[in-house]
C-alpha cells in the first residue's frame, strides 16, 4: 500500500468525479484507475460503484475513507516533523487569494513569513472562493483565503474575522427600495459575479432562504465591478458594509435596510498539512496580524 494509492482514493472519493481528480493530481487518469485499482486489489475490497458517466464510493469505501484521510494526515505530520528536524525551513508555499489584499492583511502576512522562513519560496495565486476551497482539499493548493458562511468540512482553517455585506442599489432606485419587500427586491435587476465566487455564493444562498432567485442581468469576474456598476445605474449587488456605508453616505447608492449577510474570512489549509512548518508559521504571523490568541499546545 503506497501513500500515492491512498491520496487518489481520498481525491476522487471527494471530488466524485475520475477525470476532475486525475487533474488535481497532476497525473493522467488511467493513471489514478490503476492506482485505484492496485489498492482495491490489495485491500480485498471495491472501493467504488463505476457506471457509465458517474462513480460513487461503496459501503467498504465510505466505511475505509476515514481511515485513509487519517493514514494521510498522519503522513502529513511525519514529514512536517522531519522537516522541522533539517532545521531551515525550505521549499515554496503558494496561498491562494480572492479579492482585495489589503482586506485581507495579504502584505503584512508575506512580509511576516518572508522575515520567519527567508530560504521559503512564497507566491500568492487569485481565485474565487470555491475553486481556491476545492484546490486546498485535494491538496493541490497548500493554503488559502476563504469567505464564506463557515469553514468548509473537508479543510481545516483559522477563523480571522466575520464580515458583513448589504444589498445596494443605485441612487434613482431610493423610493421603491426602501418599501420593498423580498419578492421586490428579487425581481430587480442584480449585478452578478462567477458561480465559484464568494459573493455569488452569498446572493444565492440568502434568496434561497426566501424560495427565490434573484433576477441577475449583468455578471463580472471583476471584483470592483459590482460597486461601480450599481452606481453607474446597472442594478442591485451585495457590497461589503465597510464599502457600502460610506458610498451610501456619500450619496452614491442606497442600502436596503431590511437584511445584513454575514460571512467568515477564514485562512484555509489540508488536513494533511495541519505539522507542516511553512502552515504552522503562517498560522503563526496571521495570529500576529489579525491580533488572534496564541494556539494552544496540543495536551
Amino acid at each position: 500500500m503506497e501513500i500515492y494509492q491512498l491520496r487518489a482514493f481520498v481525491t476522487v472519493a471527494r471530488i466524485g468525479q475520475l477525470t476532475r481528480a486525475a487533474e488535481a493530481l497532476h497525473v493522467t487518469q488511467p493513471a489514478v484507475t490503476g492506482q485505484i485499482k492496485a489498492l482495491e486489489e490489495e485491500l480485498g475490497v471495491s472501493l467504488f460503484d463505476r457506471r457509465p458517466g458517474r462513480i460513487a464510493l461503496t459501503r467498504a469505501g465510505e466505511r475505509l475513507l476515514p481511515e485513509a484521510e487519517k493514514v494521510l494526515e498522519a503522513a502529513g505530520a511525519l514529514m512536517g516533523r522531519a522537516r522541522e528536524m533539517q532545521g531551515e525551513v525550505s521549499g515554496s508555499l503558494v496561498i491562494g487569494t480572492l479579492g482585495d489584499s489589503d482586506a485581507l492583511r495579504l502584505g503584512s502576512l508575506l512580509g511576516g513569513l518572508v522575515a520567519a522562513l527567508p530560504l521559503l519560496d512564497i507566491k500568492t495565486r487569485s481565485g474565487d472562493a470555491e475553486t481556491l476551497r476545492e484546490a486546498v482539499a485535494t491538496s493541490t493548493l497548500q493554503a488559502a483565503f476563504y469567505i464564506g458562511p463557515h469553514i468548509p468540512r473537508d479543510v481545516l482553517g483559522l477563523p480571522l474575522q466575520t464580515i458583513s455585506y448589504r444589498v445596494v442599489a443605485p441612487v434613482s432606485y431610493r423610493d421603491r427600495l426602501l418599501h420593498a419587500g423580498w419578492r421586490e427586491i428579487a425581481d430587480m435587476p442584480w449585478v452578478g459575479t462567477p458561480h465559484a465566487s464568494h459573493a455569488q455564493t452569498l446572493l444565492r444562498d440568502m434568496f434561497s432562504r426566501q424560495g427565490l432567485l434573484p433576477n441577475q442581468v449583468v455578471e463580472s469576474d471583476d471584483a470592483s465591478a459590482p460597486f461601480s456598476l450599481v452606481r453607474a445605474g446597472l442594478g442591485l449587488a451585495l457590497l461589503r458594509e465597510d464599502m457600502a456605508v460610506p458610498a451610501a453616505e456619500r450619496e452614491e447608492l442606497v442600502i436596503w435596510p431590511h437584511t445584513r449577510v454575514a460571512a467568515l474570512l477564514s485562512f484555509i489549509y489540508p488536513r494533511t498539512a495541519e505539522h507542516d512548518p511553512a502552515i504552522v508559521a503562517a498560522l503563526s504571523v496571521l495570529r500576529q496580524v489579525w491580533g488572534l490568541p496564541p494556539s494552544r499546545p496540543p495536551a
